[in-house]
């Protein structure tokens, strides 16, 4: 299972960004899938997830400012980003809990990371 991200980039203190990230290959599943982020020194954390039912999840940081969004079609899940904070520049990773035909069982896949800076 691949993850691929994108929307990462560099946004003015209040501004918004939009993450994308779609898993591909031999899928027989996708169960959880969400955003995590890592800070220089800091220990990666969970942001936002969200499951098959929509059911969502978020760090309370972020609550009230970014929303997460999935279509289980097409295996896609997006971070909406308002109102941002230079407090959330960090890599944001994409992460799915999927079932790889074949494997039959649940298992952790990552994005590459994106980075996402938040500067006047």
């Amino acid at each position: 299972v691949h993850l691929a991200e994108s929307g990462g980039g560099l946004a003015q203190p209040g501004g918004s960004l939009r993450l994308s990230c779609a898993a591909s290959g031999n899928i027989m599943a996708v169960n959880a899938m969400g955003w995590y982020r890592q800070a220089p020194g800091k220990e990666r954390e969970l942001v936002a997830s969200i499951v098959p039912n929509n059911s969502t999840e978020y760090a309370d940081s972020v609550k009230g400012r970014f929303t997460i969004s999935r279509d289980n079609a097409k295996n896609t899940v997006w971070l909406q980003m308002n109102s941002l904070k230079p407090e959330d520049t960090a890599v944001y990773y994409c992460h799915a809990f999927a079932m790889e035909i074949g494997l039959w069982t649940l298992e952790d896949y990552w994005g590459q990371g994106t980075q996402v800076t938040v500067s006047s």
